[in-house]
């Protein structure tokens, strides 16, 4: 194991600084020889699972929330029968100019704006998605900010993607890669009119269409789908409360009388063609897959559960709860467009599971997709990944998987087989933390034989600490 050590940074007492969520103090690489193999690593296993996530480099100013945190890409790659892992920083501008300070300079999303940085009075960490493109890892953030780009493999980070000295705005995380055109699709928001704008950049870096969005307002969209043909933004009802906002204060609001609204728009279209649809009003932090059947558009994620009042009703107001004190609640749901009449319909495809972060067949994305992996949602004592879901999305039946209580997982993206012949012919690959052994383990499970868990473990002479999004890298698609 090789690391480039600094000196350890003195964390303040905080549930989201502690236990899974402990920082890590170093980058390192770890050859498959120094890990202990159980089981067998399947020799059709050839890529790279990249998972992004809050890893503080500094002692952090002010209060820490679980969202704050340098990002660190955590990776392991498999190839002709073996591993290595890797863990780097991502060489932000915001923590390129904190390493030349030897110290924080901002705070976290709970504490006061920075006055003297107007052009970032919030350190945008880059710490929340990961998506491969044209060959390279970009890294994103929530907030809307620079997306990075990384070398996959060494995790070096290469510099803000520019779209070849075009892109004029910052971007959401959950961008979207078209495996089938290699087009990385992408949304922004912010607090200025439009609010909202689209872009596609192809394979060569290209800006090729770029789209404002006009909303009502500012929203706080999280996520978006994109089908073949079309892009569908979202404008949901849980909104900043503006009052608290001038104060300088994070409070959110729910506006139970809006609806929910998603925009649908051609991928390269113009702002007239966007067609807005309503449905009832919810929150949704992730979706899974948008597809045209004939004249019908349907869409998949997971949608806030609300809780329920004392007359068995959901309580819409809850939301404000689920999403401002990270006590997530979601269930598998279906909502479907008529494009040529403009109908709607909408219902569940599963009310069991509290199952969030989902990752799927990247090739299979704007297809009629069957099958989705999900983390099951435990809140306490913090949110925390219990077992992995496997879902059909065609009739709602699930797998579940877990080593047991000790056990925590990390989101799990689905790794195709070699050369495979069915959706899932493949491998959902997984860090896990294993609290009764105290140590950190990469689990490989046969996605068709989902429910008798791991083929392989891999277990890591390193700490692998809590994290947000990962993505699959195919061993193919690094070679083009």
């Amino acid at each position: 194991m090789t690391s480039a050590t600094k000196a350890r940074p003195v964390y303040p007492v905080n549930q989201y600084l502690e236990g899974i969520y402990t920082p890590v103090d170093d980058e390192c690489m770890v050859g498959f020889e120094s890990m202990t193999v159980i089981g067998e690593l399947p020799q059709d296993l050839n890529g790279i699972y990249v998972r992004n996530g809050p890893n503080v480099r500094h002692t952090p100013n002010g209060n820490y929330h679980r969202y704050d945190g340098d990002a660190m890409l955590h990776a392991i790659q498999f190839e002709g029968g073996r591993a290595t892992y890797r863990r780097r920083w991502v060489r932000t501008s915001c923590l390129e100019e904190e390493i030349a300070a030897g110290k924080a300079l901002w705070g976290g999303m709970l504490d006061p704006r920075r006055q003297d940085r107007p052009d970032m009075p919030l350190k945008d960490t880059s710490n929340t998605d990961v998506v491969l493109h044209a060959g390279k890892v970009v890294t994103m953030w929530y907030m809307s900010g620079d997306p990075y780009l990384v070398d996959p493999v060494t995790l070096e980070t290469l510099g803000q993607a520019d779209f070849n000295g075009k892109r004029t705005t910052k971007i959401s995380a959950h961008a979207k890669t078209d495996e089938s055109t290699d087009d990385f699709v992408f949304f922004d928001y912010s607090r200025d009119f439009p609010y909202m704008h689209q872009g596609v950049v192809d394979k060569h870096g290209d800006l090729t269409a770029f789209t404002p969005v006009e909303l009502p307002g500012p929203r706080m969209p999280h996520d978006m789908w994109i089908s073949h043909r079309h892009t569908i933004l979202h404008d949901l009802p849980l909104i900043w409360d503006e009052e608290a906002y001038r104060k300088g204060r994070v409070k959110l609001r729910f506006e139970d009388q809006w609806p929910t609204r998603f925009g649908v728009m051609p991928r390269y279209g113009a702002a007239s063609a966007i067609r807005w649809y309503e449905f009832e009003p919810c929150y949704i932090l992730h979706t899974i897959n948008a597809w045209e059947d004939g004249d019908w558009l349907h869409l998949t994620g997971c949608r806030i559960h609300p809780f329920e009042d004392a007359q068995g009703n959901p309580d819409l107001q809850s939301i404000t709860t689920i999403m401002g004190r990270h006590k997530l609640r979601a269930r598998l749901y279906r909502w479907s467009i008529n494009l040529a009449t403009g109908a709607t319909k909408e219902g569940f495809v599963d009310k069991k599971w509290n199952g969030e972060f989902p990752t799927w067949k990247n090739a299979a994305m704007g297809d009629p997709m069957r099958y989705a992996y999900c983390a099951n949602i435990e809140n306490e004592p913090t949110l925390n990944f219990a077992g992995l879901i496997k879902f059909d999305l065609e009739n709602g039946a699930s797998e579940y998987f877990s080593e047991g209580p000790g056990y925590t997982y990390s989101e799990a993206p689905f790794a195709p087989a070699d050369n495979a012949t069915s959706e899932d012919q493949g491998y959902v690959v997984c860090f896990v933390r294993n609290a009764d052994q105290v140590q950190s383990e990469v689990h490989i499970i046969d996605a068709q034989n989902f429910s008798d868990g791991p083929v392989c473990k891999l277990i890591l002479p390193c700490r692998v600490p809590e994290g947000f999004h990962a993505t699959w890298a195919r061993g193919d698609l690094l070679q083009a």
